[in-house]
């Protein structure tokens, strides 16, 4: 890796008969969008999502790995990276002895990883050991309460992303199922996770990931069922959430299938992406800051089928998209005044692509 490019990995679905092994990296050329051939990384079962530590030392990858230290379930296996190739070399995988994992996410001091089981309606958490290593699953916590409407969708507890307090203080967990953002306070030097309140959504967003503000005021939630955004504002104090805006993620007319999967804030946090699957486009809205609200900029179709999950690179200058159901990645140049994408032309095939983890991104 040079100044002039930047590393960035792609998890994938490995299903049997697949093209996919695993974990695949490639290089983002910062002047020209181009992206290098991804080139095979690490072996691993289904690793869907992909988080690294704040140091970028260790990456982190969701795996099915049947049972391990006699523990069923979801797993988290841990990778050293390699520094001048960015190679992944196996250090650990631990089980969380729950359902199958849907998320991941590391702290902000970088000693403890949560995640999460959309079908087992779990949120766990691992100790880090200084030099990365997983320790033994710790902070199971089940979730339950009353369900959203959509019988469907719905007929359970599904919790789906984990997303952190920029002090370290609290996580806050959306559940598809419950309609309902989950708020914890942890202690990263145990990995424990305690209970300190919740909100209620509109009836059927079936809210999916989460971002926070750089200053710790705002939260915003891409809502899967509704194919909406949604703005909190953040009790500085308490933690505690109040909703303030919601917008469609569609443009206007659509009546097709649609639901909603990830989102990000650009660097500068003067804009807000969200993805469509099945309008298969990128929604950007330009942020007030100060307010927290947001207004719809465009609506850009993202190259591909099925947009699982998308990134910004550091400098806030490209985005990379993986579509999963056409197996390919795409970038798309940001207009850094007005946060508007276009695409490149630039592509690479990445199979069942379905996570996009800048080698400097830190969650």
């Amino acid at each position: 890796m040079s100044a002039s490019s930047l590393r960035v990995y792609f998890g994938t679905y490995t299903p049997a008969g697949g093209a996919s092994r695993g974990i695949y990296s490639a290089q983002l050329d910062l002047a020209t969008g181009a992206l290098t051939a991804p080139a095979f990384a690490a072996a691993a079962s289904n690793p869907t999502f992909l988080a690294l530590r704040p140091d970028g030392r260790t990456l982190y990858a969701l795996t099915e790995s049947g049972t391990v230290g006699g523990k069923p379930g979801g797993a988290l296996a841990a990778f050293r990276v390699e520094p001048a190739s960015g190679g992944l070399s196996p250090l650990n995988v631990e089980a969380t002895g729950g359902g199958p994992l849907a998320h991941v996410n590391v702290d902000p001091s970088g000693r403890m990883a949560a995640v999460i089981s959309y079908h087992a309606g779990q949120v766990a958490a691992f100790p880090l050991a200084a030099d990365g290593r997983l320790g033994a699953c710790t902070g199971l916590v089940a979730h339950t309460g009353p369900l959203g409407p959509n019988a469907k969708r719905q007929e359970k507890p599904h919790p789906h992303s984990i997303t952190y307090s920029p002090d370290g203080r609290l996580l806050y967990v959306c559940d598809l199922g419950l309609d309902r953002i989950a708020i914890y306070r942890f202690d990263a030097a145990t990995a424990t996770l305690t209970t300190a309140g919740s909100i209620a959504t509109a009836p059927g967003d079936g809210p999916r990931h989460s971002k926070i503000s750089a200053d710790g005021r705002f939260l915003y939630v891409i809502n899967e069922l509704a194919s909406s955004l949604t703005t909190y504002a953040i009790d500085p104090a308490t933690g505690a959430l109040r909703r303030l805006q919601s917008l469609p993620t569609l443009p206007a007319g659509f009546a097709g299938e649609n639901i909603c999967a990830e989102i990000r804030l650009s660097p500068d946090g003067r804009f807000v992406y969200g993805s469509n699957r099945g309008h298969d486009s990128l929604a950007v809205f330009a942020r007030d800051a100060a307010q927290g609200t947001l207004t719809l900029v465009e609506v850009v179709p993202s190259g591909g089928r099925h947009p699982r999950n998308f990134n910004l690179s550091p400098d806030g200058h490209w985005l990379v998209c993986a579509n999963r159901d056409t197996d390919n990645v795409t970038v798309f140049r940001v207009d850094p005044a007005t946060g508007r994408l276009q695409a490149t032309g630039q592509e690479v095939r990445v199979p069942q692509a379905v996570c996009v983890l800048f080698a400097l991104d830190q969650g």
